[in-house]
């Protein structure tokens, strides 16, 4: 999955705006994305578990 596909970025009118969405979309993909390969864990999830281990 690429940034673009997550991103809505068409609708910005500064750069401010262009911030908060990329602050957005880090935080959904790290925090809200649960990936088959990290044992259907999101990345932070499974950085934790690796770090409790």
């Amino acid at each position: 999955m690429f940034f673009k596909d997550l991103a809505e970025y068409k609708s910005f009118d500064n750069l401010g705006d262009v911030t908060k969405e990329v602050d957005r979309v880090i935080l959904e993909y790290n925090h809200h994305r649960y990936q088959w390969d990290l044992n259907k864990m999101a990345p932070v999830q499974y950085r934790g578990h690796l770090l409790a281990a």
